[in-house]
């Protein structure tokens, strides 16, 4: 057969022969190059994988061993166990009343026998809760309870000496570090905290003192009372502006500038049962923040 016809298409001048033939040297350049390359990155993801199922194992037994591992058990002295936590430990509505109504006599609990005595609990409940009762190391025990409550009583709260109740809103900084539990950084912030709100209202309000324990409330209750000042300057709530609202301590930016639009779309407000329906009123605040204003 006579191919001489295709000779034709495989002529080719001296500079097309040098172009064929760079291509091959680039396409065989470029296999090699893609060959060698792809088996790096394939031992290097082999490597990246190695070394991350590695970390995941241990992030696995951490997390078996924590699992595994027992909450923490903290001991509380019962005197002093609020609603929330008298639920969880499975007292009754009724058990805890009865408690509360026997602190509020200012009397304490000194022995897991007496705290069932005061609540009424179960045999099985006190046996669960009772290892949890941690009371005071100076607790002396007495045979005769009322001596004893008596005891717990003082020796809870030494004092330094002998207070008469007092003003707090006339209280010095020597007054106040005449409380057991109450040092000169306390007695500062306290003074701080009534110099913003330009006197006190309420004993309540020493709950909200950075660092005061319930023990130490306690103390101040027992020797201090509030008198409102009759100079007390109150914020008139419809009048204030955006700047004064938000200054003012129980309000923040946010509800100071939805007072005023409340205001401003219905209305002046009537009194504090008015201003309460404002979104993110902190209604249980509301006694104290109607004796700071006035409508």
């Amino acid at each position: 057969m006579n191919f001489k016809f295709l000779n034709k298409y495989f002529h080719f001048t001296k500079q097309q022969r040098i172009g064929i033939f760079m291509l091959f040297v680039i396409m065989i350049s470029l296999q090699l190059f893609y060959l060698f390359s792809d088996s790096n990155i394939s031992e290097t993801k082999s490597a990246e994988k190695e070394e991350w199922l590695a970390l995941q194992s241990e992030i696995d037994q951490e997390k078996l061993i924590n699992t595994n591992a027992k909450p923490a058990v903290y001991l509380f002295n019962p005197n002093f166990i609020s609603d929330y936590k008298g639920y969880k430990l499975g007292m009754s509505v009724e058990e805890i009343d009865r408690l509360l109504v026997f602190r509020k006599e200012n009397k304490y609990v000194n022995s897991a026998e007496e705290f069932q005595k005061v609540t009424g609990i179960s045999d099985s409940l006190l046996n669960k809760i009772s290892p949890l009762f941690k009371f005071p190391d100076w607790k002396q025990n007495k045979s005769n309870s009322t001596t004893e409550k008596k005891e717990f009583s003082i020796k809870s709260f030494p004092k330094k000496e002998k207070l008469a109740i007092l003003d707090i809103n006339q209280a010095t900084k020597e007054d106040l570090m005449k409380i057991y539990g109450i040092g000169e950084g306390l007695s500062t912030r306290i003074l701080k905290q009534k110099e913003i709100f330009g006197a006190f209202v309420s004993m309540e309000q020493m709950k909200d003192v950075w660092g005061l324990s319930p023990e130490v409330i306690n103390e101040l209750n027992s020797h201090f009372k509030v008198v409102i000042p009759s100079d007390l300057k109150k914020i008139n709530v419809n009048e204030a502006s955006l700047k004064e609202l938000a200054q003012f301590s129980y309000f923040k930016y946010g509800l100071a500038r939805q007072i005023v639009i409340y205001r401003s779309m219905n209305g002046n407000f009537n009194n504090i049962e008015d201003l309460a329906k404002i979104k993110d009123f902190p209604v249980e605040k509301a006694k104290i923040i109607s004796l700071y204003l006035e409508f």
